[in-house]
């Protein structure tokens, strides 16, 4: 599974926990940046992720900020994306079997580390159940 993570300044610390937790679990993880802690906006990190998940060359996406608003509604701006921000495991599962969401977004100044984790782990292991809920995802894009 190819993922790919962004996050701003104040997102940059869980990005990298994020990052590194993948990768120790042999995912092919992608990061958009920002590559430190200074002050940056989100949408130039969010942006080129959620181009990159829209067209396919990355399974799901995962971002980061303070609040995980931001991060959120930049991605879902692009038509393929739907982006859930997601504060516990329960909304990472339903977002997934019923959204089919495809970036999870992360709200770094309101959850522990250990459940930034946890959620990771739920979005990226819940498959979509389809049927009556594909859809209603399929209404989503403005056509």
């Amino acid at each position: 599974m190819k993922i790919a993570v962004a996050a701003d300044h104040a997102g940059f610390t869980y990005k990298n926990l994020i990052f590194k937790y993948l990768e120790n679990k042999d995912y092919t993880v992608h990061d958009f940046g920002t590559y430190t802690s200074e002050s940056v906006d989100y949408p130039d990190c969010v942006h080129p992720l959620a181009t990159a998940v829209e067209s396919k060359e990355f399974d799901y996406g995962i971002v980061v900020c303070g609040s995980g608003e931001g991060v959120s509604m930049t991605a879902n701006k692009h038509q393929g994306i739907r982006c859930a921000l997601c504060w516990n495991e329960e909304v990472a599962e339903i977002t997934r079997k019923h959204n089919n969401a495809n970036v999870l977004a992360i709200p770094e100044r309101f959850i522990s580390e250990d459940l930034a984790l946890k959620i990771v782990d739920k979005f990226l292991h819940t498959d979509f159940e389809g049927g009556r809920h594909e859809r209603r995802v399929e209404k989503i894009p403005v056509k």
